[in-house]
C-alpha cells in the first residue's frame, strides 16, 4: 500500500500527528521504529494518567520499557476549554459520534493553547533500552501506534493532555445543560454550594428581568408602533394543518393567529403606556 493510500486512509487528526514525526531529522531511526509498529513489536499501550506506558519486543529476550507524554493542560485551562467547545452544538456532537471536529484547534487557540505539540521535542519520552538517543526506535515504534490509536477513538489524543472521554463527555453535557463552567468538578463540595448560588442568582434575575425602576429621559421621543400592520401580517398564517372547522367558521391556524395579534396588540400598548409612565407601578 502506498504512502498515499495510508495518508488518505487515516483520520486527520491521526495524520497530523504523524506529519510531526516525519518532520524530524532522524528520518532513519524513525523508519526503523514505523517497521517495528507494523511487525508487531509493540506488544502493549495503556495509560496511566496522561502517560502512555508500553512494551516493545526488541532485540533482546525481555520487552523494553517506554514512557511518554506531553504537558498536560490544568484544571483551570481545560475548564475554559470546555466551555468553549459547549458553545457549539458541532464539537460534543462530533465527539460524541467518535469524530475530531475539523476546526477543533480554534478552540485551543482561542484559549491560548494547541491541542497537537508543536516538534517533537514536546513529547517527553523514555526507554529502558541501552540506546541514549531519544526517540529510539523502540519509542518511535510507540509514536506511530499511537496514530493508529488516534484513529480509532480521537478521545486518546485528549487524554494526553490530561482529560479522559469519560470527563470531557461529563463536562460538555453539564455546560450545555446548566450554561456554567463550575459543574466541571461535581464532587467538589465548594463547587456545588456555588452551582446552588448560581441558580438562586438566575432565578432572582429572571423575576426582575422585565422591571426598571430608572426614569426614562424627559427628552426620549415615543413613538407608538403601528397596530396595522404586525410582524404578524408580514409572515403570514401559520402553517398549522386545517381541522374541523369551528362554530365561528375559523381554522386552528385563524384562531392562533387571531389570539397572537391580541396579544401582539397588548403588549404594544402596555410598552407605549409604559414609555410614556403612564398609570404608575
Amino acid at each position: 500500500m502506498s504512502n498515499q493510500t495510508l495518508q488518505a486512509s487515516r483520520e486527520w487528526w491521526s495524520q497530523r500527528w504523524l506529519d510531526l514525526l516525519d518532520s524530524y531529522r532522524f528520518k532513519k531511526r524513525l523508519e526503523r521504529g514505523r517497521i517495528y509498529a507494523r511487525e508487531g513489536n509493540v506488544l502493549s499501550i495503556e495509560f496511566k494518567g496522561a502517560k502512555v506506558l508500553a512494551k516493545v519486543q526488541g532485540s533482546e529476550t525481555e520487552p523494553y520499557k517506554v514512557s511518554l507524554y506531553l504537558d498536560p493542560f490544568s484544571n483551570e485551562e481545560w475548564g475554559y476549554l470546555a466551555e468553549t467547545m459547549s458553545q457549539k452544538a458541532i464539537f460534543p456532537a462530533k465527539l460524541l459520534a467518535g469524530e475530531m471536529p475539523q476546526n477543533i484547534e480554534e478552540v485551543f487557540t482561542a484559549n491560548g493553547l494547541s491541542l497537537f505539540p508543536f516538534t517533537l521535542s514536546d513529547v517527553h519520552s523514555k526507554c529502558s533500552c541501552p540506546d541514549k538517543a531519544n526517540p529510539c526506535k523502540h519509542v518511535a515504534a510507540v509514536y506511530y501506534q499511537l496514530g493508529d490509536r488516534f484513529s480509532e477513538d480521537p478521545f486518546v489524543l485528549f487524554q494526553l493532555r490530561g482529560r479522559t472521554k469519560e470527563q470531557i463527555i461529563r463536562s460538555l453535557r453539564e455546560l450545555r445543560s446548566d450554561g456554567h463552567v463550575e459543574t466541571l468538578h461535581p464532587d467538589n463540595g465548594e463547587t456545588q454550594q456555588n452551582e446552588s448560588r448560581h441558580t438562586t442568582s438566575g432565578l432572582q434575575k429572571l423575576s426582575s428581568f422585565w422591571q426598571y425602576n430608572e426614569p426614562l429621559e424627559s427628552s426620549l421621543v415615543v413613538i407608538a408602533p403601528s397596530s396595522s400592520e404586525t410582524v404578524l401580517d408580514a409572515l403570514g398564517a401559520i402553517p398549522l394543518a386545517k381541522e374541523e372547522e369551528k362554530t365561528a367558521n375559523l381554522t386552528a391556524a385563524d384562531v392562533v393567529m387571531k389570539y397572537l395579534d391580541a396579544v401582539y396588540k397588548d403588549v404594544s400598548q402596555k410598552a407605549f403606556l409604559a414609555a410614556m409612565n403612564v398609570g404608575g407601578g
